[in-house]
């Protein structure tokens, strides 16, 4: 897998993509309808910024039914999963990812099939 810095940094710089990305770092595999709830942000937005991550090769997707899942990609770099690892080891105290850990861990039903109906 061959992912160049300067397109990842780009990738990174969006906030919304940020925060999906640490959200998965820290919770391994989550559907959409987890991350719009963790974010607040409205499903197309988190689906657009998702497809961006999937199409640059950090994360993959599952369909299970209607959901789509998505989890980072196992073969990422190590000097990529290294950056994002230590990015969500920092931001984790640190708004918005404080309170994306919050909500997501609020979130009821998880991890059961039906959080998403």
């Amino acid at each position: 897998m061959n992912i160049e810095p300067a397109p990842l940094f780009r990738l990174l710089s969006d906030e919304t993509r940020l925060r999906c990305l640490l959200l998965l770092a820290q919770a391994g595999e989550l559907c959409v309808c987890e991350l719009t709830h963790a974010t607040g942000a409205a499903q197309p937005k988190i689906s657009r910024h998702l497809a961006l991550l999937r199409e640059a090769g950090l994360v993959l997707d599952r369909r299970q039914g209607l959901w789509i899942h998505y989890r980072l990609h196992p073969d990422l770099p190590g000097w990529v999963k290294d950056i994002i690892a230590t990015t969500a080891a920092r931001a984790h105290a640190q708004q918005p990812f404080a309170d994306d850990l919050g909500a997501l861990a609020a979130l009821p039903d998880r991890p059961g099939a039906s959080r998403c109906a």
